[in-house]
């Protein structure tokens, strides 16, 4: 019998806004459009064919980008169970992560100046790990602040029974 899936979990998973991946794109532009500038220059001054090269690779990577972030913010989802929440995310290498409501000690919701323009936040859930790596990102922000007090809510309530 081969072992049952990991990431097949019967649940309602939540996906994050697609302004995500505008957002990520938007910075990735931000450093490639500069990179790009500096790698056409030496091709253009020098008179150098095969230096074409470097440009062509930045291009590329930009073509790669814009295939693979709106993949990867599609991947990520959320699911609120009543004794924890899951985030899932990945594509070829998919991550499952698990926070039981009783070991959250805090929950943040944080922006960048990018985040606000395209109308997104980010939760982070702080836990008794210091290793623990649970956010999700890409939220609206009411829907940031509304899983904020719930996430709270819930971790008092679970620590407030031990």
């Amino acid at each position: 019998m081969a072992p049952a899936d990991p990431f097949s979990l019967d649940l309602t998973w939540t996906q994050v806004s697609p302004r995500l991946a505008a957002a990520r794109l938007t910075v990735a532009a931000a450093w490639l459009v500069p990179l790009l500038v500096v790698a056409v220059l030496p091709p253009v001054l020098s008179g150098i064919a095969w230096l074409w090269v470097l440009p062509a690779v930045v291009v590329l990577l930009a073509l790669w980008l814009l295939w693979l972030v709106p993949r990867q913010v599609g991947a990520l989802r959320y699911a609120e169970r009543d004794d924890d929440l899951l985030i899932r995310r990945g594509i070829m290498f998919r991550s499952l992560v698990v926070v039981p409501y009783g070991r959250m000690q805090f929950v943040d919701v944080k922006t960048g100046p990018i985040d606000r323009a395209m109308g997104i936040a980010r939760v982070q859930l702080h836990t008794a790990s210091p290793s623990s790596d649970a956010w999700i990102a890409g939220l609206p922000p009411a829907e940031a602040a509304r899983l904020r007090e719930r996430l709270a809510s819930r971790g008092e309530a679970r620590l407030a029974g031990l």
